[in-house]
């Protein structure tokens, strides 16, 4: 999608490693949220509130620190590289409901997220979605 992106508004792509990572992770977090709504909007027949209900469970801080945590020996180098300039970035915000070293692995998550998009690679960022999903399920087991 983001080369269609690209190709009607005539843009170049930009060198990544020179986006700011808070950037990163704002198009992760929308691209991570997109994947989710995408997966459960075509894999269910819920709507409205219980649908919102389902994504919530993979949107919240916790669930993607969760996530993240159980990610990191599936990463790459690069990948890794990656999550921990958006887990080390000094958000302008944290969240209410957790804590703030679970806010910054999300951040970290998001980042990698958005670095997958920008660049291309939308089925690593939908691979490593679906591995840790299994990680957000596990803490509402608990």
């Amino acid at each position: 999608m983001e080369e269609k992106v690209r190709e009607i508004f005539g843009i170049t792509a930009p060198d990544l490693r020179q986006v700011p990572v808070l950037t990163l992770a704002y198009v992760g977090d929308s691209a991570y949220d997109l994947i989710l709504r995408t997966l459960f909007a075509e894999t269910t027949m819920l709507h409205g509130k219980p649908l919102h209900g389902l994504v919530q469970t993979y949107v919240t801080a916790r669930s993607q620190a969760r996530i993240a945590d159980g990610l990191q020996e599936e990463l790459t180098e690069e990948e890794l590289a990656v999550y921990r300039r958006g887990r080390n970035a000094k958000p302008e915000t944290v969240s209410k409901h957790a804590s703030l070293a679970e806010y910054h692995k999300a951040t970290g998550l998001e980042a990698l997220i958005g670095y997958l998009y920008l660049d291309g690679r939308t089925d690593r960022a939908v691979s490593l979605i679906r591995k840790g999903m299994a990680y957000a399920e596990q803490e509402t087991r608990e």
